[in-house]
């Protein structure tokens, strides 16, 4: 045992996982925190548990590796504990990497069923693992940007599962935190375009009136098949594959090219409704009304955004603040000075809120 408890790396077979249609690895390893008195209490003695859901592009590992000038989320957490803040919780950091980048932890014939392999994967084999705490009224999952989206979706979706959650920064008011993503990345797409753009008279792609709206017409593929091959991607880049990702996340279709549709025209930018209609229905704003009984069943909500926020997520979170009061939802909404970069300490309100709601 030490004063900060330690880390257990475990290795999950997911059978959800199997075939996924990324060709992603169904078998991943991924680091469990447990508390000093994990090992220092009697071993009958149960623990609550909280899953660390991180953000596109990232990996529960980027929460336990040693970082300049900062704190993991272990020595965060056995900070909070050591100060009384909170009391001892096990912490997972699931692997949910994907070839896309990331995903928002929902099920998706495009990429893969996160949700299913959350739920109905990882919280039995850590149970079964460890001495947890296992009913969903000691469980919490919590995160930032796409693990804050996560959070308050599942919640939403899968209250048998989760008796509280934090949402740090999460997707929502698609409107206009991915609207204004799309000019950056289509012009990033036009570099695949074929043909090739010329200087002089313009000519639409005959190709693209030949599809159905929403359909790839091959640049996204080639782009795809670009990004795989290098080892330094540049911000337009990857802001490019995120919009992608999140296409193939809100509006998956196995019979379009790519396994889904684009909510917009590749050579105008306007949107397609009945496509942009697919993404606003996973939108949290207009989420809450249908699903506010699970929401009700929450023992804790915790959500917050700071005022400077770079994908302007702080309106999407008031929107969401205000729906949830509306529809009777006992919540806690806190805004900060601070981007959507940098704001891991944040959790130092956080964590201890979810012990208060998931303690024994």
């Amino acid at each position: 045992m030490t004063k900060d408890g330690r880390i257990v790396v475990v290795e999950h077979h997911s059978r959800l996982l199997a075939d996924n249609p990324l060709g992603d690895p169904a078998v991943r390893r991924f680091p469990v925190w447990l508390p000093p008195q994990y090992d220092s209490t009697p071993a009958g003695r149960r623990f609550p548990v909280m899953f660390d859901l991180v953000g596109y592009t990232g990996s529960g590992w980027s929460h336990v590796n040693w970082r300049s000038f900062d704190e993991s989320v272990p020595q965060q957490a056995a900070r909070l504990i050591a100060r009384r803040k909170m009391g001892p919780a096990i912490i997972v950091f699931p692997d949910c990497f994907t070839s896309l980048g990331g995903n928002q932890y929902i099920n998706s014939s495009a990429i893969g069923r996160y949700a299913d392999y959350l739920t109905r994967e990882l919280i039995p084999f850590i149970d079964g693992e460890f001495r947890t705490l296992a009913a969903r009224e000691h469980r919490a999952c919590f995160g930032k940007s796409s693990g804050g989206y996560a959070a308050i979706v599942h919640a939403m979706k899968y209250p048998r599962y989760w008796g509280a959650v934090a949402n740090h920064s999460g997707d929502a008011y698609f409107d206009f935190v991915y609207r204004c993503g799309w000019p950056e990345a289509l012009t990033e797409l036009s570099k695949y375009r074929s043909p090739a753009l010329k200087a002089g008279s313009y000519r639409r792609p005959q190709k693209l009136d030949d599809l159905p709206p929403g359909h790839d017409d091959g640049r996204v593929k080639r782009f795809l098949k670009h990004f795989r091959s290098v080892r330094n991607p540049g911000s337009a880049e990857v802001m490019t594959l995120m919009m992608i990702a999140m296409a193939a996340s809100y509006d998956p279709s196995p019979s379009a090219p790519n396994g889904f549709k684009l909510p917009l025209d590749l050579e105008t930018g306007e949107f397609i409704t009945a496509r942009w209609k697919r993404w606003l229905s996973h939108d949290p704003i207009f989420m809450v009304g249908k699903y506010r009984e699970n929401l009700l069943q929450m023992k804790g909500i915790f959500i917050d955004c700071g005022w400077r926020d770079q994908y302007w997520i702080q309106y999407g979170t008031r929107i969401l603040s205000r729906e949830l009061r509306r529809s009777g939802v006992d919540h806690t909404y806190q805004e900060f000075d601070g981007t959507h970069s940098g704001i891991d300490h944040r959790m130092d309100v956080s964590l201890p809120f979810l012990y208060q709601a998931i303690k024994p």
